[in-house]
């Protein structure tokens, strides 16, 4: 999870009992006040999702730092999942994998009966089919196997969250 220096101040107004409940379930969760808020306005999901998507960005081999993102989002249940993909990626990805991601976001949504962010649709589809294997053998078996959210996205896989291959 990134860890950016503080150099900014907010301050809002609360009256004295909203004080006090922040106050209450702050120190519930071990925490100042402030790093309290902050958790409730930027999700720890989010983040790390957020932080492997600049990952992904930044990779040579972006397919190990995807790797890392399916097993974030792989365990979580609807709602963190729905929190932690809501918002669209900080980072631009190239159009493959924007569009990878967009379907595996998709699939995964479908999968955990989860709302689909509206970013996805966004996203546009490759023009070019793009296939998970070079070997002309196995594209007749992408093409009939891969999820409807990759199809959708002309991306022909054979595995995505919570598969293994």
């Amino acid at each position: 999870m990134r860890k950016e220096r503080k150099t900014e101040q907010l301050q809002i107004r609360v009256s004295r009992s909203q004080k006090l409940a922040i106050k209450k379930q702050a120190q519930k969760a071990q925490m100042n006040m402030s790093d309290w808020i902050l958790t409730k306005a930027f999700p720890t999901a989010q983040m790390s999702f957020q932080d492997l998507l600049a990952e992904i960005a930044a990779s040579e081999m972006p397919s190990f730092a995807f790797a890392e993102l399916l097993e974030l989002i792989g365990p979580m249940g609807a709602d963190e999942f729905e929190s932690a993909v809501s918002e669209f990626p900080e980072v631009e990805l190239d159009p493959y994998w924007k569009n990878y991601l967009a379907a595996t976001v998709e699939h995964a949504a479908a999968m955990k009966h989860a709302k689909v962010p509206s970013w996805t649709r966004d996203v546009i589809p490759l023009e070019e089919p793009a296939f998970g294997s070079s070997l002309e053998s196995l594209k007749l078996h992408l093409l009939v196997n891969s999820p409807p959210a990759f199809i959708k996205r002309n991306i022909f896989i054979d595995s995505s969250v919570g598969d293994r291959v």
